[in-house]
């Protein structure tokens, strides 16, 4: 009676969250036990990378209906631009097939007479970037009606979820770490916080894609706030790069080792955004379907309720580290921007006026 008490005086919130986290673990398990086959048995390994890699088909639940395939686009100078959909490539019983001679091997379509392809296939990343990007717009154009209508009414409903976290991002982001000038990039620091936010929510679904998992995703974004950067720097920015304040002179002369470590640490700092976030969200996700693997591994009632409730707390887990890793991600981003702007100050310009006369 004690435990039905606890339970009763829970929040609402709090029941239909777990609520939902459990359907959503009943829904997806049995998908993980059909990728292995019931011929060829279960394999953790094909099942994690099946879940983990980009596809041309979106697999949501077995049956008829449970499978999105999504358009083919190649191009090559023999064959031209061809259009079809990925169902092409699967017969009845669901085994891969040529098709107009197009093959797919691993996942990649190759021309059967060995032609070079331009693949602009809509893949399954693809279009779960194409989704968030739609429930950006979505609720962003909303808020921004809300605002434009200039109304003294407290926010109210998703307005007032998300107005602190975007005051977060520019009180605690934006102007601590870039400066008066941080409005030129505030735009895309909420762009970018909110974008890697909302796709790492969407790829813990049940057969959804792994957009932040992709380290091709994860190399254009950093890409982006490599771009960014060196066009904002400044003068002082590319002074402390090439000829960096306070070294001996030996050092930037003779043997130009400073130059040469900065001059490095231009790339490999967006290169740590890109492996930090595809190896944060990926290991999450290995993680997850690995508990899950051992279900059907073991095949006992003993192990069942065991790696379920490892993957409910992963999940939760994976929650805040969602949320985490894309304000790590825009924070660097910002910090980067900043350097690149920061001008430079004499020692004098430092100095307050009051504190000046007081040591005069």
């Amino acid at each position: 009676m004690k435990i039905i008490e606890k339970a009763r005086s829970f929040p609402k919130q709090l029941k239909i969250s777990i609520f939902a986290l459990l359907v959503l673990l009943a829904v997806g398990a049995p998908s993980f036990a059909a990728d292995g086959g019931e011929d060829e048995g279960f394999s953790a390994g094909d099942m994690i990378l099946h879940h983990i890699a980009d596809a041309h088909e979106w697999h949501f639940f077995d049956g008829a209906y449970g499978t999105l395939y999504l358009p083919v686009i190649v191009y090559s100078e023999e064959h031209g631009l061809d259009i079809f959909s990925s169902s092409n490539f699967y017969n009845e019983a669901h085994e891969l097939v040529p098709y107009n001679g197009y093959i797919m091997d691993h996942g990649h379509i190759v021309a059967e007479d060995g032609a070079e392809l331009l693949d602009l296939s809509i893949t399954k990343n693809v279009a779960s970037m194409f989704l968030s990007a739609i429930i950006m717009l979505i609720v962003f154009v909303s808020i921004a009606n809300r605002y434009k209508k200039k109304t003294m009414e407290a926010p109210k409903g998703l307005q007032s979820f998300l107005e602190p976290i975007i005051m977060f991002v520019r009180d605690e982001i934006a102007i601590p770490n870039i400066g008066p000038k941080y409005a030129r990039f505030l735009p895309f620091l909420l762009t970018l916080f909110f974008f890697i936010w909302i796709n790492n929510l969407l790829g813990l679904l049940p057969g959804a894609a792994n957009v932040t998992g992709n380290i091709a995703v994860t190399l254009v974004l950093a890409a982006i706030v490599l771009v960014i950067t060196l066009a904002s720097g400044t003068k002082t920015y590319w002074g402390h790069i090439f000829n960096t304040p306070g070294v001996p002179w030996w050092l930037k002369t003779v043997l130009p080792i400073m130059p040469l470590v900065e001059f490095i640490g231009i790339f490999t700092k967006p290169f740590s955004l890109m492996v930090r976030l595809f190896a944060n969200i990926t290991a999450g996700h290995i993680i997850i379907l690995s508990l899950f693997s051992l279900i059907f591994i073991f095949e006992s009632v003993a192990i069942g309720p065991v790696s379920v409730a490892f993957a409910t707390f992963m999940y939760f887990l994976e929650l805040f580290v969602a949320l985490l890793q894309a304000y790590i991600f825009t924070l660097l981003a910002a910090m980067y921007f900043g350097g690149a702007v920061e001008e430079h100050h004499h020692d004098e310009e430092h100095v307050d006026p009051e504190t000046e006369k007081a040591l005069v």
